[in-house]
């Protein structure tokens, strides 16, 4: 099985954090949450991933070689950040011969069952599927809505009025079909210009495990204290 794991982004509002740092190389609970991410894959049988690299690549390249991992890195490096759907769109070669591949954000700190999740995509033989989780805050996330088949009938990126909370965890599951029908955009996102084109063809699963989004001081802060106590069992 292979992976797309998606960790270009600057990390801007972690400065002056991301300053000297890759974001996927933030330390959270004495470990870089790239290291996380590795663990997770290993768990559940990922053998290749592809990560695209812009900001401070070497570092990454650096940390992913020492690691003693069995699973095989690919590195694709964006002189000019493509967006998301422009890094899978430019990367087709990478899955070419696979049936389904995990898309990954990075940013992303998780425990979600990865394994449970494919199984769900091959029992509804999906184009696509989209992992969900319940959110308090809507309008800052992408939301779907499911029908009685688990098929995503609506998805709009940051509605100002949602009709659901069920929000894109930035974890997928895709054919390959789905590459070809990428936007020829000069930055391409998979919430603004992917998804939308899915509505209908593809499934939502919602998971209750653990995902926070690394995205400011504030998230990191929270993330320290809960992985903390769901590594003790506390959670």
């Amino acid at each position: 099985m292979k992976a797309f794991l998606l960790a270009a982004g600057l990390g801007t509002r972690l400065k002056p954090l991301t300053d000297h740092t890759p974001k996927c190389l933030v330390n959270i609970c004495g470990k870089p949450l790239l290291a996380w991410w590795i663990d997770l894959f290993e768990e559940h049988g990922i053998e290749e991933v592809l990560i695209n690299l812009h900001h401070l690549p070497d570092q990454v390249i650096t940390f992913v070689e020492a690691c003693k991992s069995n699973i095989k890195f690919r590195y694709f490096y964006e002189d000019k950040l493509l967006g998301s759907a422009g890094t899978l769109r430019q990367n087709k070669e990478f899955v070419k011969n696979e049936n389904s591949f995990f898309i990954c954000y990075a940013d992303n700190l998780t425990n979600y069952n990865l394994t449970e999740f494919l199984i769900f995509h091959k029992k509804k033989k999906s184009l696509f599927s989209m992992a969900l989780f319940r959110t308090n805050q809507p309008t800052t996330k992408g939301i779907a809505v499911l029908d009685a088949k688990d098929i995503v009938i609506d998805f709009k990126e940051k509605p100002a009025n949602p009709t659901s909370n069920l929000a894109n965890a930035g974890i997928y599951i895709s054919s390959r079909e789905v590459l070809e029908i990428i936007p020829e955009l000069e930055i391409t996102d998979i919430g603004f210009h992917l998804l939308p084109k899915l509505i209908g063809r593809m499934n939502g699963w919602e998971s209750k495990d653990y995902l926070i989004d690394i995205g400011m001081h504030s998230d990191l802060s929270k993330a320290e204290i809960e992985w903390e106590n769901l590594i003790e069992g506390n959670l």
